[in-house]
Parts: C-alpha cells; sequence; structure tokens
C-alpha cells in the first residue's frame, strides 16, 4: 500500500535515553529516512547533551527540535497510535507486527502515530508497553539478539520510508549497446589476426574453436564504446605482431 501525501509522519520516542552519543545516533538514522520529529522521555544525562551533536553528524535539525517530557503518556498524548518496540512482554496482550507490517499500517491509518524505543540496557519496561496499543518485534537470531538504540531506530524509519518514495541516487547512465555489425566486425578482426598468427590449430577444429569465441565474445553487455576500445587494442597487436608467411 502506497502512502499518500497527507500521511503524517511518526513521532519518535526514545524512552529514559541513557547516553548522549545514542541520541544523536538515532536522529542521524531518523533524518536518513525523512524524519524529524524526536520526543526524549525523562533523558538520564538531561538535555540538551553535548554528546548528541557530534554523534549526529549533520542531522542537528532533529536535536534543536528535540522536545523533553516528564513521561510516557506526555509524550504521545497527541498520538492516535502508539507502538513499543520490544520483544513480547509477559502479560501483555497486544497485536505483534513486523516493522515492515507496523509501516504499512501508519501509512494506511489516519492520525499520528508515536513509535516508542527503551532505554539501551533494558529496554521498554512494561508499563511502558502498556501505554502503547501495538507491539512492534524485529525478527532476529534467537541466540544474539541485541540491536543497538540506532539500529532499532533506523530498522522501523527505514521500512517507513518505504512507503514515501523518497528521492534514490541517480542511477548510472548505460552506455549504448553495440550494434551487431560493430561488433561481428571486431570478432571479424579478431579472427584475421588468428588466422595471420596460425592460431587454429589442427585444422580440423577450427570451427569449433570459432564457435567457441564467437559464444564469448557475444556474452550480453558489450557496449559500442567497449567495442571501439577492443579493437583499437586489437588494432595495436597488429601493428607490433609480423604475419607469418
Amino acid at each position: 500500500m502506497s502512502a499518500t501525501p497527507t500521511t503524517l509522519p511518526p513521532v519518535i520516542v526514545l524512552v529514559r535515553p541513557q547516553l548522549g552519543e545514542n541520541i544523536g545516533k538515532a536522529a542521524r538514522a531518523m533524518l536518513n529516512f525523512g524524519l524529524a520529529e524526536l520526543r526524549l522521555v525523562a533523558p538520564r544525562d538531561g538535555w540538551p547533551n553535548p554528546s548528541a551533536g557530534p554523534a549526529a553528524s549533520g542531522a542537528d535539525i532533529v536535536l534543536e527540535q528535540a522536545k523533553v517530557f516528564e513521561s510516557v503518556a506526555d509524550a504521545v498524548a497527541d498520538c492516535a497510535h502508539v507502538y513499543a518496540t520490544t520483544v513480547r512482554k509477559r502479560g501483555v496482550t497486544k497485536p505483534v507486527l513486523t516493522p515492515e507490517a507496523a509501516a504499512l499500517a501508519i501509512h494506511a491509518a489516519p492520525g499520528r502515530a508515536a513509535i516508542l524505543f527503551g532505554p539501551e540496557r533494558s529496554g521498554l519496561e512494561t508499563d511502558d508497553v502498556a501505554v502503547a496499543r501495538t507491539i512492534i518485534t524485529v525478527p532476529i537470531n534467537p541466540e544474539f539478539g541485541s540491536i543497538n538504540l540506532a539500529q532499532a531506530v533506523i530498522l522501523i524509519a527505514y521500512e517507513w520510508s518505504k512507503g514515501m518514495g523518497l528521492a534514490q541516487p541517480p542511477e548510472t547512465e548505460l552506455p549504448p549497446p553495440a550494434l551487431q555489425e560493430e561488433l561481428d566486425g571486431m570478432i571479424a578482426q579478431l579472427d584475421a589476426m588468428l588466422v595471420d598468427s596460425d592460431f587454429f590449430f589442427p585444422p580440423a577444429r577450427t570451427p569449433v574453436t570459432r564457435r567457441t569465441l564467437r559464444t564469448l565474445l557475444t556474452k550480453p553487455g558489450w557496449s559500442a564504446q567497449e567495442v571501439r576500445t577492443m579493437r583499437g587494442v586489437l588494432s595495436a597487436l597488429a601493428g607490433k605482431q609480423p604475419r607469418r608467411r
């Protein structure tokens, strides 16, 4: 399902984040994928944090506009949809979505969405998850489930961005393909050089060898420039190679 122009970007809420560096890295991850509204719930070292700026690597606008709240409830009060990123909590019965499914739901539903991320060491507490309506869980290696804060943010932000049609890096313009007569000319030039060099031996094998060379040289992808370059190489070799008489 594609996003509409009226889709509101979700709010990223970091709950009791511990290190300024991680807040900065999360801001960088957000802006990479078009998210700019960051909310902080009771950051351990206060806010603003001088360690956040360098880690944000230029995502200063996210940090400058970040808002601080005392509780999760306050941070998401104006949001119609609240998602908690966590493993399924024991005793908490809520819908569980993958990041991709959650992104589709955010794009499809009217109103603002907030996505909660817990502290670096312990993640969201059960009371934090209780505020949310839906859980987002990342399928991950059960034997190594350690994801840092910025990684978690970038996983969610990336999935959301796929529905927004963000500008892609320009594709490299491919050169025009060689015409068949250009390719045949190159093969004929090589064939003549090989005849002069007595390459085709024994004579009975000549048709098979020629067929093998043509198969090799007609692989898809030869551009006109590549053919011209190869023929230049062959011409240079021919000029230095005495014919056998």
